[in-house]
């Protein structure tokens, strides 16, 4: 019977070549995916498949990236078992967005991932990991430092599973990129890993946006940020943080002389909690982009901080964001005459849209 992966009549030629070679079965089946080229969808019966699976996750992913999809997989679209062997799928990433692996799955994974040291990046968010999947999974992690980017959002994760992120923060130097977005993280979290965080070596970009670090939890994660002397971009809006967490950050920003990029937004921050932060702005000298759009801090907390960040003359300022928030005419004026201080600082509000968010760095790019 001929191999799915097979095209036709070539086995034969290899079995003939295998024969005077002496070469072992393993060599004649990596020469037999040699041969198929995993481009070619008019092979036998893949016609009929393609129609099954032509709306299928995996062929809109193709599309997306312009780029043939392997006859091979499709073939073994509703097997029970996925056979990749041999395939050249090379290095660097690994997506398993969306997939169901709960904490099982996370747990047979993380041996492979452990050892795997060329895979760069990692992408298991949406798959329902729960503490047991973060376990298994930042254990393996700490085990490999080769692996520079990791995706956990949305994964229900929780204060049990914050331990595991703070173990996996004080061992492992090679992660440069962590999303946590779209999880539970609440104030426990916050206070188990804003220390880690603190001590963290390496880290450059952390995401969590869209949890719940809240009260005391926003505050003991601030702390943490305040010591780091690694992290250049960090996303903690939609966790209403509130005035609190906004004060502390002040304080962080006052000492923190590596951070470029802050996202506040929609953090429930009143014009009070928007005067704490500016007294961090009064002072910082690295920060170059702060979203806090969204906040309840009306006109008189926007024109604080651009207070702040006129009274500094060593500010690096490039963006600020104040958008979905009534701002006056003081305000307008303000911007204005701070713009000629700063002339590449803009000020983005409601009635001025523009792009802002950076380009990645480049081990971060996604591969074309």
């Amino acid at each position: 019977m001929r191999d799915p992966c097979e095209g036709p009549g070539e086995k034969e030629e290899l079995e003939e070549g295998a024969a005077a070679t002496g070469h072992p079965a393993e060599v004649l089946e990596a020469k037999c995916s040699d041969v198929d080229s995993d481009s070619d969808l008019e092979t036998e019966g893949t016609h009929k498949l393609g129609e099954l699976v032509k709306d299928t996750l995996y062929l809109r992913s193709c599309q997306a990236h312009n780029v043939v999809p392997a006859s091979c997989f499709l073939r073994q679209g509703s097997a029970p078992e996925l056979n990749l062997r041999h395939r050249g799928l090379g290095p660097q990433r690994l997506d398993l967005r969306d997939n169901g692996l709960c904490g099982a799955g996370a747990e047979a994974l993380a041996d492979a991932l452990s050892k795997n040291s060329s895979i760069s990046d990692v992408d298991l968010s949406e798959n329902q990991l729960g503490a047991v999947g973060a376990q298994a999974v930042c254990a393996a992690l700490v085990m490999n430092p080769a692996i520079q980017r990791v995706q956990l959002a949305g994964n229900g994760l929780e204060e049990q599973a914050a331990q595991y992120l703070a173990e996996l923060l004080l061992a492992n130097t090679g992660l440069k990129s962590l999303d946590l977005s779209y999880n539970q993280l609440n104030d426990q979290a916050g206070e188990t890993l804003g220390p880690a965080l603190a001590e963290n070596a390496g880290l450059t970009e952390l995401n969590m946006s869209w949890n719940h670090l809240r009260g005391s939890g926003a505050v003991a994660f601030a702390r943490g940020l305040e010591a780091s002397i690694f992290l250049r971009v960090l996303d903690i809006s939609y966790n209403g943080c509130g005035d609190p967490g906004a004060s502390a950050v002040g304080e962080a920003l006052k000492t923190n002389n590596v951070l470029e990029e802050l996202n506040l937004s929609n953090n429930r921050i009143s014009a009070l909690g928007a005067l704490s932060l500016g007294q961090g702005l009064q002072v910082n000298r690295t920060l170059r982009i702060l979203v806090v759009s969204r906040n309840p801090m009306r006109s008189e907390g926007c024109s604080a901080l651009l207070k702040s960040v006129r009274a500094n003359p060593l500010s690096a300022a490039e963006l600020l964001d104040f958008s979905d928030i009534q701002v006056n005419r003081e305000f307008d004026d303000l911007a204005g005459s701070l713009k000629l201080i700063l002339p590449r600082l803009c000020i983005k509000t409601a009635a001025h849209r523009v792009e802002y968010r950076r380009e990645l760095l480049p081990i971060f790019r996604p591969s074309k």
